[in-house]
């Protein structure tokens, strides 16, 4: 019996179509996508904090801060501080030309001394004009006098005891228009309403100062601080106002002191949103520090930046924030392909999420989803993996 592949013709077939089976395998092979280069991390427990900070920069301010401006404009006679000097809860700091003020309380003190000396004289004649009419009672009932008599010392002993009450109230009289003068005097002058340190003060001895009138913003003659207590006013965005409570943790950097972070909480939120600039309303907060003693010296007007931590989730499992996609979704590396796995996220910040499901620890993920080719089912080389440690 003869063997069918012993024919010559059909052995050349097979080895053409083995061959060309091969050579559609190469070109298969050599026109299928090349691998993307991706960066990736390996997931890990660690610490993910959900905080937010100030729109704009805040600023050291002072507990206590008054402006102060004397009620009546004059010409400056006093000054007995200069800036930075320290001050005592009411020492006199400046005193305006009170001259003729000075002169009416001389001339109120001359009245009521004038007074006073009336009282005596208009008192004692009250005294025996009563005891002259109490003598004429006797004598008018003895028989002695009439009693027109008696009636005429009794109204003279009345009207002698009015005046008596009347240079009473001239004393008194005097001494309101001595107290007016006192507080004339006192307009003119500016003394401290607590301990602090005089930041700024404008104008000199001799020069005029002008109050500020309701409306007008006049520069204050004297400028005081009370540096002994300081906090942080800062602007949230009206959007992030809600989740700021007093109470929060917050972390404090200030411009003038860097690589340094300052511990602090939440004082005060304000009721009121501030419209200064329309398209960005805010609203102010109130930072005080944990360790005041420790920020070393600061200065009012410093500008400061707050962080206010809503959230703290310690050894969990996170994600790389740069590794979430739209809807929460992540790339994972299984062999040479990507897979995507859809992530319940926690507690977040720009740095990192929390993994809640849908991720075990130990799995790669990529985190250069800018890479162009970089989606589910395409084929990958790592270039640089890397593990994501837990921070203590």
């Amino acid at each position: 019996m003869t063997n069918p592949l012993a024919s010559p013709w059909l052995r050349r077939s097979l080895i053409a179509l083995v061959v060309l089976g091969l050579l559609a395998g190469g070109v298969v092979w050599l026109r299928r996508p090349k691998p993307v280069a991706v960066l990736t991390v390996e997931v890990g427990r660690g610490q993910v904090e959900s905080s937010i900070a100030n729109t704009r920069a805040g600023t050291v301010e002072a507990c206590q801060r008054t402006r102060l401006s004397t009620i009546m404009g004059g010409r400056i006679e006093l000054l007995n501080v200069k800036e930075g000097d320290r001050v005592h809860k009411g020492q006199l700091l400046m005193k305006l030309w009170n001259d003729d003020q000075q002169a009416q309380q001389t001339l109120a003190t001359a009245q009521m001394d004038t007074a006073r000396k009336r009282v005596v004289e208009a008192c004692t004649a009250a005294d025996t004009a009563v005891r002259e009419a109490k003598r004429q009672t006797e004598l008018r009932a003895q028989g002695f006098v009439s009693v027109s008599r008696e009636d005429a010392a009794r109204s003279e002993a009345d009207a002698r005891s009015a005046a008596c009450q009347t240079a009473r109230s001239d004393v008194v009289s005097a001494q309101a228009r001595i107290g007016a003068t006192l507080v004339e005097q006192g307009r003119t002058r500016l003394v401290a309403p607590f301990d602090g340190r005089i930041a700024k003060i404008v104008g000199e001895v001799g020069e005029y100062s002008t109050p500020s009138p309701p409306g007008v913003p006049t520069p204050p003659a004297i400028d005081l601080i009370d540096d002994s207590c300081l906090y942080i006013k800062a602007p949230m965005d009206e959007v992030d106002a809600p989740r700021v409570l007093p109470g929060q943790p917050v972390r404090i950097t200030i411009d003038a002191l860097p690589g340094k972070t300052f511990a602090g909480r939440v004082k005060r939120v304000a009721p009121i949103v501030s419209a200064v600039e329309k398209q960005a309303r805010t609203v102010d907060i109130d930072v005080t520090f944990d360790q005041p003693d420790k920020t070393g010296p600061l200065l009012v007007g410093y500008s400061a930046d707050v962080e206010v931590v809503l959230a703290t989730r310690k050894h969990v499992l996170r994600v790389p924030a740069a590794a979430l996609g739209e809807g929460g979704r992540v790339l994972v590396v299984e062999g040479d392909a990507l897979v995507e796995h859809k992530v319940r996220a926690g507690v977040s910040n720009w740095e990192f999420t929390e993994v809640l499901d849908g991720l075990k620890g130990g799995e790669r993920i990529v985190t250069s989803l800018e890479r162009e080719g970089v989606k589910a089912g395409a084929r990958v080389t790592v270039d640089t993996p890397t593990s994501l440690v837990a921070k203590p």
